[in-house]
């Protein structure tokens, strides 16, 4: 996992320190990440979810939507960060996956350890002050499987 996050945080930093003028907007895991997380997952017989693990989905459109605003003006630096209308465990994440998938399978919490692991049981990867996306997990599952 922090591979991932220090390439992101790498690339911010060669734009910042490019000397060009920029805008950089952080967004929360979109739905479509979590949705084949879940997935993938609900192809095992039993299904591990990291415990104390939270998300707040965005939705791709929202994020879009967001951009094309930004781009009205002018370059902005960091700009608030995005997530999505709501915060949920990845249990709540994988039941709801489940029940709008019609499968039945066990889920069970499994403690991972790690200094990535704390992060994301501390919730840095939420930003509940900045809840502003609009699509919930709910309605993203409904028109994903009907």
């Amino acid at each position: 996992m922090f591979g991932y996050f220090a390439s992101k945080l790498a690339s911010e930093r060669i734009i910042i320190e490019s000397g060009l003028p920029w805008t950089i907007l952080r967004a929360t895991q979109f739905h479509d990440l979590l949705f084949t997380v879940a997935q993938m997952m609900a192809k095992l017989p039993i299904v591990p979810a990291f415990a104390g693990f939270r998300y707040q989905p965005v939705d791709a459109d929202d994020v879009a939507a967001r951009l094309a605003q930004l781009t009205s003006g002018g370059p902005a630096g960091l700009v608030s960060d995005l997530g999505g209308p709501r915060i949920y465990t990845m249990v709540e994440l994988l039941s709801s996956y489940l029940r709008a998938n019609h499968q039945h399978r066990l889920i069970i919490p499994v403690w991972q350890p790690g200094q990535a692991a704390r992060a994301h049981r501390a919730g840095a990867n939420l930003t509940p002050d900045h809840a502003d996306g609009t699509r919930t997990w709910e309605d993203f599952l409904a028109d994903r499987l009907g």
